[in-house]
Parts: structure tokens; sequence; C-alpha cells
């Protein structure tokens, strides 16, 4: 089996591709050789498409053009370029929060049947913060001023975005001061593309700070919105037993994947496969039940609130469908490569997209509204029963892993005792040398899953707790780091803390709009000690990154003072100005930089190094790194 050991670490991943060898189907692996090698301009960020007038590109040897047609250099180029990625990345989530909102808006006119306010709690937190009066009142018209005032930050006017607040007073007058506060989110995306137009702004470091304060409204804005909604209208995740990999498809029973990142639909998806309707239907059709899993960040939302398996992250997509197991592959949108509609037929699998902006090639469409949801949502697992009996053979090589997902900041709150400082003194006493964000993609670039699980498994070694989202979280779940028994990876002081608390040395905190999550508990652990995030010692990494989406989620990272590490080098190589400022100049302007390190135990070393640092410098006890 080591012939594709190269692509991927995982097991079921291995004998997944050797199988669709076989079947002389080809997957994003084969994609990707054939466009290698690829274009060196568009590595280093050195092509220009902005304008009719070109397509312009830069000579990095210096011998043929220096400037575009307009007059642009290198140094214009890549920061335009890097600006409209973050731009892209930043609309992404928040239009992924404008849609929650809107269900929002609907449920509270009852014209959402089937969504509900299942965390009154939340809601009313979140409102007061929004302004939104709640004395007296029932919790549908609350959630209809709620929504209203969310609506209205996408364009506000009345000066910055309301839970940029959350940050610490230190950070908010540091954004205040250097011009990048988060105003209306709409707003900075579009001043983004307005920036980087044909004769607008060609200052490369005026282009940068914008991108900073692009991303704030993603972090600290769309994203956290897209959180913090998905709470109210589906529940605050809570610590829960699961399983992830390819094992969790069943050969006895309907198998139905959603993929994607907006919860919306699967929640719909997963109650129509919980109705009694739907379960007799699928034992008269001769299958032993229904089974729902989740692929990439719609896998994980659900997993984090219902504990529904998850069968692989993005590089997995393929592959599940090549185990002839999946019936029916339902799709949101975000990261659903359009090949999966070609590849679906040779193996009977039915794909549906849902999503009034998402349209692929050889999907079946059904579009889902808030009014519609509940009764599409069992007309499609109807059609997924039916399909059962057009299965033919099947491949399910693996058994799944166990993991233990949920852990929101109120849940990891709740486990310390109801407030941050247990974990505060695990910090200041050295058992826990600090905590990190391992985010992030797949990118086929990368060995598959190699990136996060070395990482994580490094720092988790040397007692470092790790936090993780996305593709990242998946990865070392199915690595087997999320279970009580994981500690005995961890480090001796680290594996004290879990022991105590019952907990894995990696807490799974959701999809990658759930990042946020992270910048909460970060901003919490700061007001705490009363200092700011980039003084405390924190990291990130995105170790195999591939999406303008991670783009945005790194830069405001940085911004939000959290030294952040990624795997595959940015599009900017072209220009060293722009390298050297989000390299080491943003230290000076933000409190935090970038680092670019492929290999995962280098990057390990790079982010001990930087903790320790932390730790010295706040007076705690330090390690030479």
């Amino acid at each position: 089996m080591g012939k594709y050991d190269h692509r991927t670490i995982t097991r079921d991943g291995q004998l997944l591709l050797q199988k669709m060898a076989n079947d002389q189907v080809e997957t994003v692996w084969e994609r990707l050789a054939d466009q290698t090698p690829q274009c060196g301009y568009c590595e280093m960020g050195l092509s220009c498409r902005v304008c009719a007038m070109g397509p312009c590109r830069i000579d990095p040897f210096g011998e043929g053009p220096q400037k575009g047609v307009c007059g642009a250099d290198a140094d214009i180029i890549v920061a335009r370029n890097l600006g409209r990625m973050i731009a892209a990345g930043a609309a992404a989530h928040s239009d992924h929060g404008r849609d929650l909102v809107e269900v929002l808006a609907d449920v509270a006119v009852d014209n959402a049947p089937g969504y509900a306010i299942r965390d009154q709690k939340k809601l009313l937190r979140v409102a007061r913060e929004y302004g939104v009066e709640t004395e007296g009142r029932n919790a549908l018209a609350i959630a209809g001023d709620l929504a209203a005032a969310m609506q209205d930050e996408f364009g506000t006017r009345k000066g910055y975005l309301t839970m940029a607040g959350r940050a610490p007073a230190k950070r908010q007058e540091l954004w205040k001061r250097i011009g990048i506060a988060p105003r209306g989110i709409d707003r900075e995306t579009s001043e983004m593309m307005h920036r980087t137009h044909m004769g607008v702004d060609n200052g490369w470091q005026s282009l940068m700070l914008h991108g900073l304060r692009n991303a704030l409204s993603d972090g600290w804005g769309g994203s956290m919105i897209a959180t913090e909604v998905s709470d109210i209208l589906f529940g605050t995740p809570q610590p829960n037993s699961n399983q992830v990999n390819v094992g969790v498809l069943k050969e006895d029973q309907v198998n139905i994947i959603v993929h994607g990142h907006n919860p919306v639909v699967s929640e719909m998806i997963m109650r129509a496969c919980e109705s009694q309707e739907m379960l007799t239907l699928a034992a008269e059709k001769g299958a032993a039940g229904i089974n729902l899993a989740g692929l990439c960040c719609t896998g994980n939302e659900l997993l984090m609130r219902h504990g529904i398996p998850v069968a692989g992250n993005h590089l997995m997509t393929e592959l599940v469908v090549g185990t002839g197991a999946v019936e029916m592959m339902i799709v949101d949108y975000q990261c659903i490569m359009p090949s999966l509609g070609a590849l679906a037929p040779c193996y009977h699998t039915k794909m549906i997209s849902t999503s009034d902006k998402a349209r692929f090639p050889g999907m079946e469409h059904h579009e889902f509204h808030p009014d519609n949801a509940a009764r599409l949502a069992l007309d499609l697992v109807r059609k997924a029963i039916e399909n059962f009996s057009q299965r033919g053979e099947t491949y399910i090589p693996v058994t799944p892993t166990p993991s233990v997902g949920g852990f929101s900041v109120e849940a990891i709150i709740a486990a310390l005792g109801g407030t941050p400082k247990p974990l505060i003194d695990a910090i200041a006493a050295g058992k826990i040398r600090g905590a990190v964000g391992v985010v992030g993609c797949n990118n086929p670039k990368i060995k598959h899953d190699y990136g996060h699980v070395t990482l994580t498994k490094r720092l988790i070694e040397q007692d470092y707790l790790v936090v993780d989202t996305g593709c990242a979280a998946v990865a070392n779940a199915k690595a087997g780091f999320k279970v009580a028994e994981a500690a005995a990876y961890a480090g001796p002081g680290l594996r004290e803390v879990c022991q105590t608390l019952g907990i894995p040395p990696v807490l799974h905190m959701g999809s990658c709009v759930d990042n946020v999550r992270i910048l909460v508990l970060a901003a919490a652990l700061a007001d705490a000690l009363q200092v700011d995030i980039s003084d405390l010692p924190l990291a990130g990494a995105a170790p195999e990154w591939y999406s303008e989406k991670a783009v945005s989620i790194g830069a405001y990272f940085v911004a939000s003072g959290v030294f952040t590490v990624l795997g595959p080098m940015p599009p900017i190589t072209g220009s060293m100005n722009v390298v050297n400022l989000l390299t080491s100049g943003l230290s000076d302007v933000v409190g935090a930089t970038f680092a670019v390190e492929p290999d995962p135990e280098k990057a390990a070393l790079l982010i001990q190094r930087h903790v320790e640092g932390k730790r010295k410098a706040l007076g705690l006890p330090y390690r030479q790194v």
C-alpha cells in the first residue's frame, strides 16, 4: 500500500486512492499533477489581470518588464492580489453569516417551519450586546430585533462593529489608533475591491493595512455573527462522543453525506433522517436504518452540536464517494469540488446542490429556503432511500475512530468551573506552556493530514494545549488525539491537567467560521490578566491551508495579536517589501506577525520559541528553545 503513502498519512485515504486508481477514476491529486509545473509568476503574486490593459506580469529576475502596463510595480501587484484574496475570504465567511441572520429573521416572523430558537440564553446575551431591549419581551420579538441589528452591521453607519467590542480594550485602542478598527462588514470588503481597482490605492503598505481591517470585519464581524446565530438557532455545542473517518459509513444502511459549511440545510436533513416516516421507508427498502455523516465544516457543525459522525475532511470528499456506499451527497457551499458531479455517477451516488448561490455541474439542484427546508429535506431523504436499491459493490476499508467534540467557549469555561482562572493558573505554573490554534484546510500539495497531525503531536508533547477547527480538527480526530486517553500523548504537565478535567489534549472548537471562538477565548484570557492578546503565550497555525478564507482567518488572527505560522507560502514572494512587512514589520504595528514554515517539525519549534518568549515577557518560567 506504500504507493499512496506520499499523498496521505491516513489509512482510509491510502486504501481508497488505490481503489479509485483501480476504478480508473481521477482525483484531486491527478489533476494537480496535470497542472504541474504551475505558473511561477502566479505563485509569486507577480501576475495581474485586474484590468483589460493586461494581463501583465513582472519578471522576478530583473531581465524582463518591471512594471505592468499601468505602471504598477511588483510591490503594488503583490499587495493588490493579496488584498483581493483577503476580500474574497472575508466575503465568503460573512455571507455565510448573513444567510444565518436571514433565517433568524424568518424564525422571528414564523416563516421558517422546523427552525427555532434553541439557545435562548445566548439569544438574550447577544441581543443585550446589540442594545436590543429584552426585558418582558418574548424570544421571537427579540430575535427579530437582533436579526435587524445584525443585518445593519453589514453596512453600518454607526462607527464600528458591535462584536469588535469583545476584544480587549488595549486591542480596540490599537485598532483605532492605526486606523484598522473594523466598520461595516460589506464596507471593508467593498473598499478593498475599490482600492485594488486600477488607479486607486497604489501604496502597498496602505493596501496591506486595509487587508487587516477587511479581515477584522470577518473575524469580529461576519464569522462571529455566523457562529453566534448558529448557536442561537441550533444550540451552543457541548462535549459529545462521536466517530470519524470513512469507517463511519454503514454497509447495511442508507448513507447520506452532508458537505459544505452552513448548518441551515444539514440541520433539516438530520431531522428528516430521524423521522419515523423515513425510517419506516428505509426498512421497507431493505436498509437497517439511515446513516447521516458529514464532510468538511458542515460535518463539523453537526458533530459539534449533535455528535453526528464525520467521514473526512477536504481531500476525502472524492474518496468517500469512491466507497460506493453513499446514496446521496447534499452540498451547501464552500470547498465543494466541482469534480464531484462528474464522479458521482461512477458510484450510483446522487449529488444534490441546495444553495441559490452555489451551482455545480452534474448535480441536481433543489434550492433550500427557510420556508421550504423542512419539506424539501424529507423529499431528499426519500430520494436517497429510493437510491439504496441501486447500490453495487461497496468498499469501507476501516473502522471508525472515536472522538470527543463540542468544545465551545462556554463548554470550556464550564469545564474549568465557570472561570478561565484554572487555565491561567496552569499556564502560570508551566503545566500548560501556552495554547495554540491549529486550523485550516487540506491542500494536495501537502501530504494529506501530515502537517496538522505532526504539528499537533509535537505541541502536545511539549505541554501546549491545542484547540482546532475545520479540516485540521478532523485530521486530529482521525489521529486519535480527541479522546481522554490521548492525554498519554501529552507532556507531563498537560497530561496532568487533562486527566484532572477528563478532557483530551486537543479540543475541537468547530468549523472554520468558529475560529472566532478561539478569538473570544483569547480575549477572555487577556481580560482576566488585564493585558492585550498579543501579550499572551498563544499562537496560531494553518499547516495545510489552501483557500482565500484561510488568508482572511490568518490576517484577522495576526491583526488581533496572534503570531501565526502558515504551511504553504502565500503568493507574495514577488515583493520582498510585502514579505518583510508580514513576517516582521507587523510586529511594530499590531504586535504579531506571520511566519511561513512548510515543515511541521520546524513550525513546532517556531511556535515554542514564540510562546516561551511571551512567557518570559510576562515574568513566567520559560524554556530556551
